[in-house]
């Protein structure tokens, strides 16, 4: 029986994925494309009210358990019960209130932690094992951060801002976009493994 259900389940995966792609290339297959799509999206959504509801138990039992940490736990729940209800009142200044003070302030100040961080592993690397690489590594990031503040251009030093951009703008995009490209051979090669029947990921072995 669990044979049969995994031939089945791999044979609507494989029909699935052939429509879809079909859909790319053929006009015929354009309206089949489009409604496979809708479906992947409504199941999306679906799936993502279910993780929603799953965070808000777990930390609904938390904070009823008084476990260690259910303060942060208290602060999940009322923050995503305050943006809920702001969504469903339709109160955009509110909502863009949220976003501007709150969220964006959260994200850069995580994006401060993470230059430190790399900045103090970077040293600590450097005492651990002394090389090229770690060298370069930590002169980049010291680069990069002397360029973005003020302080150099205050005192002149402008050529660190164009080393920062420079280094920023054509090494880490070049960086980033190979980044891209690999996940993208990757997606593509999973996705090629699914359609053949090489990788059922939906429970068939």
């Amino acid at each position: 029986m669990k044979r049969i259900l995994s031939a089945f389940y791999a044979v609507i995966a494989i029909t699935v994925g052939v429509l879809v792609l079909a859909g790319y290339f053929l006009p015929q297959f354009s309206g089949f494309q489009l409604v496979l799509l809708d479906w992947a999206i409504i199941l999306a959504g679906a799936a993502l009210l279910v993780g929603t509801g799953n965070l808000f138990i777990v930390h609904f039992s938390r904070v009823r358990a008084r476990s260690k940490g259910y303060l942060y736990s208290l602060v999940l729940l009322v923050s995503m019960l305050a943006v809920l209800a702001l969504g469903a009142a339709q109160f955009t200044g509110a909502l863009n209130f949220t976003m501007n003070a709150i969220l964006v302030p959260v994200e850069i100040s995580l994006m401060a932690v993470l230059t430190v961080t790399l900045v103090y592993a970077s040293i600590r690397l450097l005492r651990n094992r002394l090389d090229v690489k770690t060298g370069v590594f930590l002169v980049t990031a010291l680069l990069v951060l002397a360029g973005t503040v003020s302080l150099p251009v205050l005192l002149g030093f402008s050529i660190m801002s164009e080393i920062s951009q420079i280094i920023s703008q054509v090494l880490a995009a070049g960086g980033a976009r190979g980044l891209l490209i690999g996940i993208a051979l990757g997606a593509l090669t999973t996705g090629l493994r699914v359609l053949f029947g090489a990788d059922r990921p939906y429970g068939g072995k």
